[in-house]
């Protein structure tokens, strides 16, 4: 049987000379007592008070900032000498978003990462998401340089976006603590004291490391024997010989009290990153994890938080079958909590939420005001590398179903992490639900595999080298590197001019289908500059643990101020680019970035980020797409029709509701006809383009003439 550790254990007893000065050292840099500080300066101020924080605000929050560009630290190029904060702060910069039309940046995770081995910091596992620490990591700046960006955006008319961890954190000091059985510090994670008598159970951590991968054997005895919770639904990041489970062991540590103990803890993603417990009596987790949150609002300066994995805050056992640890309700109740206390501080959420849409939608009931799309995301990769949008229309509808506003979602083009194939909607709850694709009615784990094997096959492997399998999960790839193999070129080195175009051209309608629609639109530093994957070989390093992701993190210059530089500051090559620096496209009308300003700069005219979506209409084409958008204050009614297909397409879609009215086309500023006495309105798109057309001519020119 599993003991309990007695009230009096916390008590700590005297330490020796050597070890006091650790301890004291492992204190000074702990995040629970660097955020208590924190919280305590917003205890008791009536200003805690002056807003309303129970429901979520997604209209609010896209109204501070619709168009967002997301920032990864490790892969941004310097001015030698200059740190990466200070270029993310530079003000030409900053004028250089503004014209294209980002009101907002990303900063990604930018806090100090990785672990603490004796009094040595060691380095990030998970570019920085395995936080330890408040300060700013002095790999990518100061603190005092973030606060500068702060000042700067605001400046510009914008804002500054960080990250907040909820569900782990590195072996930084507050773990080190932890595995000392110092005060409340055991509390802070899901870990569980291993009896002497059950070490036999355990692996030996191998020379080098700290910790060892239990196997399903070694998981299943604990369980047995009640100390853990057992096999989780899913393994994420699972490999052979390097992650089987979720639960890792402990090497002997020693005490503060002297015993030498054995940990088993659970770990949701890489061992270096032990999982936040949300319910121990302590409450040492959530303490640690609201500190971090004010200290990002209240010191950094920043108007919104990403909730990194925040749907993994809650597991407990199940009988038969493994935990329930997707979908629980002690991560809804997180959520709201740490939601709530940012509006609280007048300040914004947003979750990364990779579960079913029945979680997101249960997720933002009071908690995160807005969600990642998560929904369409996966299904708009699946419609330009298919040329069908079926499965995308099918999400849609599930998106409608569950009562997901599109203004709720974060719709974005790449991101630091793979293109996600695991579809979790259909592996999970919706497993056995029927569905028809494609002309056949199949579960949802048939049309889930249906939809993988397809997009596999299409997107790596023999056909698509420079792109490479992401674990389970999906694809490692970039925006630019998913076209080329959607295009079907199998040599992204010897790319020719008509092949770039090509890339180009889709890569500005993926953009059109995430920023033509209510909610955020957000790119990232490799849409900008159009960059490749990396050769595996260039990254090895870093891909020691089957991390494939890092092919798609390339160094970039957006600015162009290092031509000569080959690596970013934080080692990582500099990736081949199609676009060239912002400067130089601003000054080209055909460059991606200049196409890019004239689209957000209609989506902002029209407020389309305001709309509310009307309807999804059934198409004959297989490659169309038909969005029905009311615009705000009486604009009028925006179609977005786009041709996921290559080859040129012409349709008549029916528009109920709609009586006849003229039509305009925004991005072309032209007349587009008319929509008929009966609803009827014909569309014609050329391959891999977009229109949006504006419906009730009077508004509109109305409209035109004010701006």
């Amino acid at each position: 049987m599993m003991e309990t550790r007695d009230a009096t254990s916390v008590q700590q007893p005297p330490f020796s000379a050597a070890a006091g000065d650790e301890i004291r050292w492992l204190l000074d840099h702990a995040m629970l007592e660097q955020g208590a500080a924190i919280s305590r300066t917003y205890a008791g101020k009536g200003s805690m008070w002056q807003r309303p924080y129970a429901a979520a605000q997604p209209r609010a929050a896209a109204a501070l900032a619709s168009v967002w560009f997301a920032a990864y630290p490790p892969a941004i190029i310097t001015r030698p000498g200059d740190s990466v904060l200070h270029t993310l702060g530079d003000p030409g910069l900053w004028q250089a978003f503004a014209e294209v039309g980002i009101q907002a940046v990303h900063t990604g995770p930018m806090k100090r990462a990785g672990g603490v081995t004796g009094r040595a910091f060691t380095p990030s596992i998970d570019g920085n998401f395995d936080r330890i620490g408040l300060d700013i990591d002095p790999g990518l700046g100061a603190t005092a340089e973030f606060i500068a960006m702060s000042r700067t955006a605001k400046a510009s008319g914008a804002v500054v976006i960080d990250d907040i961890v909820p569900g782990h954190t590195g072996k930084g000091p507050d773990f080190r603590l932890a595995e000392r059985s110092y005060g409340d510090y055991p509390g802070i994670y899901h870990m569980v004291e291993i009896a002497p008598e059950d070490w036999a159970l355990l692996p030996d951590a191998p020379a080098g490391k700290d910790s060892a991968n239990l196997d399903a054997a070694a998981m299943t005895a604990l369980h047995a024997r009640g100390y853990i919770v057992g096999a989780l639904s899913r393994t994420i990041f699972y490999e052979p010989g390097v992650k089987e489970t979720d639960w890792s062991a402990t090497a002997v540590v020693q005490g503060v009290d002297g015993v030498a103990r054995r940990w088993v803890y659970l770990h949701y993603f890489k061992e270096g990153q032990p999982t936040l417990n949300w319910l121990d009596p302590t409450f040492a987790g959530p303490r640690l994890v609201l500190g971090d949150a004010l200290h990002s609002l209240g010191v950094l300066g920043a108007s919104m938080l990403r909730l990194d994995a925040n749907g993994f805050l809650g597991v407990e056992p199940r009988t038969p079958g493994p935990a329930w640890s997707e979908g629980h309700p002690l991560s809804v109740t997180a959520n709201q909590l740490i939601a709530g206390l940012v509006r609280k501080a007048g300040a914004f959420t947003f979750q990364e939420l990779n579960l079913t849409v029945d979680d997101i939608a249960a997720m933002s009931q009071g908690g995160a005001d807005l969600s990642y799309d998560f929904i369409t995301r996966p299904a708009y990769h699946v419609a330009l590398a298919l040329g069908d949008t079926e499965f995308l229309r099918l999400m849609l509808g599930e998106m409608r179903r569950a009562g997901i506003d599109p203004a709720s979602l974060v719709h974005a083009l790449q991101n630091h992490d793979e293109l996600t194939l695991e579809l979790v909607h259909f592996w999970t709850l919706h497993k056995d639900d029927r569905y028809t694709l494609g002309g056949r009615e199949m579960s949802g784990a048939e049309l889930r595999e249906q939809i993988r094997a397809a997009m596999y096959a299409r997107l790596a492997g023999p056909d698509a080298p420079y792109n490479l399998r992401f674990v389970t999960n999906g694809v490692a790839c970039t925006t630019a590197s998913m076209v080329a193999a959607a295009l079907g070129i199998h040599d992204i080195e010897q790319l020719d001019a008509a092949q770039v175009a090509a890339i180009q051209q889709a890569h500005l309608l993926l953009a059109m289908y995430n920023a033509l629609q209510p909610g955020v639109f957000a790119l990232s530093g490799w849409d900008l500059v159009g960059a490749l994957t990396l050769p595996a070989e260039a990254v090895a390093d870093f891909m020691g643990d089957g991390d494939t992701r890092w092919i798609n993190r390339g160094a970039y210059d957006l600015m162009g101020v290092a031509p000569a530089a080959t690596h970013s500051q934080a080692g990582l090559p500099r990736a081949r680019v199609l676009y060239g620096a912002l400067p130089d496209q601003l000054r080209d009308p055909a460059s991606f970035a200049s196409q890019l300003r004239h689209l957000l700069d209609v989506r902002r005219r029209y407020r389309l980020f305001e709309s509310r979506q009307l309807a999804v209409p059934a198409v004959q084409a297989p490659g169309l797409l038909i969005l029905v958008h009311e615009l705000p204050d009486g604009l009028g009614t925006e179609i977005t029709a786009l041709n996921f297909g290559i080859e040129p397409l012409e349709e008549t879609i029916l528009l109920t509701g709609i009586a006849s009215q003229p039509v305009r086309e925004l991005l072309r500023g032209e007349a587009a006809g008319v929509v008929d006495a009966q609803g009827r309105f014909r569309v014609r798109l050329e391959g891999h383009a977009g229109k949006a057309y504006l419906v009730d001519g009077q508004q509109s020119l109305a409209h035109e003439m004010r701006v």
